[in-house]
């Protein structure tokens, strides 16, 4: 898929100058001090101080995984400086805490480090941190502050929120709403946030009842045999919100294979396929909620700028910020035209 910029959010406009030059004062008028400048370098496309940036994420045994790891290797090659040490990726924790730890006795620049489990990796951060080495956590947080010099992922709490909001609004109207949700992992705290979100999103509207949850596994086999349920329990309904669109292709299956069609479907995450189909509008899918992978082409651009000490241009600050939450934009028929280029498959 095609890594898709998102320099125009951090790197994209030259920061312009604080100190721009004054309208000449007349001489009966006083002379007024130009306000405070700073002038510390911004990171741009220019190449500048070699950076060996260390990568580590979990195996991309998913389709959102996968696009995190395109996003970042895609990224790295535009910079002639930068040398991008990428490991195999594990969703065992011990096996990706020893490749970190590979990293960091190999002393790469800078570490971006996308976690299968953010608590169990914590300790690594920190020995990263601890070695003089930044570290740049991708979505999945470290549960110590002092793990990370800075985190960059999605919203999980403002995806479900807008997933609910959207639905909300497609059924506002109608007396006694039902909807059903699908969501993913129930031992990942991103899928408590995205439920929370969604829950609060509904309470704005009382016509509507969440009358059943399913939690699927992210993948096309668990969505298909949990919506398959989810169909056989609730004979009638009016929306569901899939939690992720690789589960959701699963769930589209058991949908066409029961002949449903009384309904409507957000999906979530962004998939290139999900995208098609609302595109197509030719199935109950109606609108997709980012989790935009191109978070991990952000991240090498950070890590960039850490490594070279400059800061993001468009912004006064001489450091890079400590936090990047991602938006999490609803895709429907309208739009989808814009975002398309960003569906990862």
């Amino acid at each position: 898929m095609p890594a898709t910029s998102r320099r125009n959010l951090l790197f994209g406009t030259a920061a312009v100058s604080a100190g721009a030059l004054l309208t000449a004062c007349t001489s009966n008028e006083p002379k007024q001090s130009a306000a405070a400048t700073n002038n510390a370098p911004a990171a741009d496309d220019k190449p500048g101080k070699a950076v060996t940036i260390g990568f580590a994420g979990p195996q991309a045994d998913h389709g959102w995984l996968n696009a995190i790891n395109e996003n970042a290797t895609s990224r790295a090659k535009k910079y002639s400086e930068v040398t991008l040490e990428i490991t195999e990726g594990s969703n065992d924790t011990a096996a990706q805490i020893g490749q970190v730890q590979t990293l960091i006795n190999k002393k790469v620049d800078v570490l971006v480090i996308l976690p299968a489990d953010g608590k169990a990796l914590t300790q690594v951060g920190l020995q990263a941190m601890k070695a003089g080495i930044p570290v740049i956590n991708l979505d999945r947080i470290f549960a110590s502050p002092q793990a990370y010099r800075c985190w960059i992922g999605g919203d999980n709490y403002g995806m479900g929120l807008n997933a609910g909001n959207y639905i909300g609004e497609q059924l506002k109207d109608k007396p006694d709403a039902k909807v059903i949700e699908l969501a993913g992992l129930d031992n990942l705290e991103l899928t408590k946030q995205r439920t929370q979100g969604f829950d609060d999103a509904l309470k704005n509207y009382p016509n509507i009842k969440k009358v059943a949850r399913q939690a699927a596994d992210f993948t096309v086999e668990s969505g298909q045999a949990k919506m398959a349920q989810l169909l056989q329990a609730q004979k009638q309904f009016d929306a569901l919100w899939n939690h992720d669109d690789d589960q959701g292709v699963g769930a589209l299956r058991a949908i066409a294979q029961a002949g449903r069609k009384d309904f409507l479907m957000v999906g979530g995450a962004g998939a290139k396929s999900a995208m098609d189909a609302i595109k197509a509008d030719n199935s109950v899918l109606k609108a997709t909620v980012l989790y935009p992978p191109t978070m991990a082409a952000s991240a090498i651009d950070l890590a960039r700028a850490l490594g070279q000490s400059k800061g993001v241009s468009g912004m006064s600050e001489l450091e890079i910020p400590a936090s990047i939450t991602l938006y999490s934009a609803v895709v429907t028929k309208e739009n989808v035209g814009e975002y398309l280029p960003t569906g990862f498959s």
